[in-house]
């Protein structure tokens, strides 16, 4: 592939999407790509012949820290690929998933690197000391990583992040007044920047809706198990909603979902995990700032930029679950708090904070 060639726009439906490259997955490789060669070939929709050439395009390759089906973190950045690629934005998609020894995820960064990606992309916080080592020996490939603001002032390297504490604080408003005088649990996961945002924002909402709220970090992005143990501690303790974030939550809302207990997901909609509890969703809508990203990248320009998804640029967006009666009112309560979060005339009160 040529680079002019690599940096043309893909207009095709076409699914290409890889796996893991650590070696000790190689049998789930094999596994998959039978599978892709399965649905891509033998009935009769998908042996007609074209005229046309076949495309291509920017190919775009992300570590991701947990399942790309996580319903959270890593499903919100594997579905804005897929929304991307669909789109005719990127050609290649290759996705390494469940990486959550840094190191491995270290390695897979630099594979992609050395196969030829146009745009590797380090989703999680514990990934940025392997952008900064990996990047520069790979000047003709663009980096980013994120939730973060830092680029290493390498030329090659940009960041994202998300105003989480926004949709935060207006679920905060709406937690409080289901709660009506109880406690609102909120499990963290690794006290980091964005997840003190969240939590930080969450709690503001809820005592702007005067109610209380108690937090724990679990100092785990992956302990599922965990997780679940908070949630039943907070629920013992007569907490009456809650709410978590990062892929750690799968395991509160199972809890939530066994005692009946609301809950307010964020990341990715996470209604179809307990219909029965799941209130509403901050969705992440990382296309937004993917979409410019990858425009630069496809003009020359590999990095240097630092992007955020909120509200006013439709990155975050609250989902309502349908099947769950919620009282007009208090959806109301969200609702304007996201519209004077965009006129500004409502602050959270949460700003991130360097660790």
């Amino acid at each position: 592939m040529t680079a002019e060639s690599s940096l043309k726009f893909l207009r095709t439906r076409r699914l290409l999407v890889g796996v893991s490259v650590p070696t000790r997955r190689l049998l789930a490789v094999v596994a998959l790509l039978g599978l892709v060669a399965a649905a891509c070939g033998g009935g009769d929709d998908e042996s007609v012949e074209s005229d046309e050439p076949e495309a291509s395009g920017l190919r775009v390759a992300a570590v991701l820290p947990s399942a790309r089906d996580d319903y959270a973190f890593s499903q919100s950045m594997a579905e804005a690929l897929g929304q991307m690629q669909d789109g005719g934005l990127i050609g290649e998609v290759a996705l390494s998933e469940s990486l959550f020894v840094v190191e491995e995820a270290g390695a897979a960064l630099r594979d992609y690197a050395e196969a030829g990606y146009d745009l590797v992309i380090a989703h999680g916080v514990q990934y940025g000391p392997f952008v900064e080592e990996i990047a520069p020996d790979f000047p003709a490939t663009a980096f980013a990583w994120g939730p973060e603001e830092e680029t290493f002032g390498l030329d090659n390297v940009s960041s994202y992040t998300s105003a989480v504490d926004q949709g935060a604080y207006a679920m905060g408003l709406m937690a409080a007044a289901l709660a009506d005088g109880a406690d609102v649990g909120i499990v963290g996961p690794v006290e980091a920047a964005n997840t003190r945002r969240y939590v930080d924002g969450f709690a503001a909402g809820v005592a702007a809706g005067g109610g209380s709220a108690r937090s724990v970090y679990i100092d785990s992005f992956s302990d599922v198990e965990r997780a679940a143990e908070a949630a039943r501690s907070f629920i013992d303790g007569g907490a009456a909603v809650l709410t978590g974030t990062a892929q750690i939550t799968v395991g509160a809302i199972g809890v939530a979902d066994k005692r009946g207990v609301a809950w307010f997901g964020t990341e990715s909609n996470q209604t179809s995990v307990a219909p029965d509890v799941v209130v509403v969703s901050q969705v992440y809508r990382w296309e937004k700032v993917l979409e410019d990203l990858v425009a630069e990248i496809t003009a020359g320009r590999l990095g240097g930029f630092t992007y955020e998804i909120d509200f006013a640029n439709g990155g975050l967006e609250l989902e309502y679950n349908d099947a769950y009666d919620l009282d007009p009112a208090v959806r109301r309560l969200g609702d304007e708090a996201v519209a004077g979060i965009i006129d500004g005339s409502i602050s959270t009160g949460a700003v991130p904070q360097d660790h």
